[in-house]
């Protein structure tokens, strides 16, 4: 199994908006992280799936560690 990072932002509108830096282009929006999370899951997978139908190379995963620190 393949595992891509995914960054999720909350947007000015209190929604969420997530993306990858090893899929350009796939993206997804939901009104909870959890629900960001998923849509871009499945967005991932549907992706992925349409570029195996077109014998594209699929994307190598650079992004090997994520975390998040606190800088007050």
């Amino acid at each position: 199994m393949t595992t891509y990072a995914i960054i999720i932002e909350q947007a000015d509108d209190g929604g969420y908006g997530a993306w990858s830096p090893d899929v350009p282009g796939c993206i997804a929006l939901g009104d909870t992280e959890a629900e960001a999370l998923a849509e871009m899951t499945n967005a991932i997978r549907l992706h992925l799936d349409l570029m195996r139908e077109r014998n594209e190379p699929l994307p190598e995963p650079s992004t090997v560690s994520a975390t998040t620190v606190d800088a007050a």
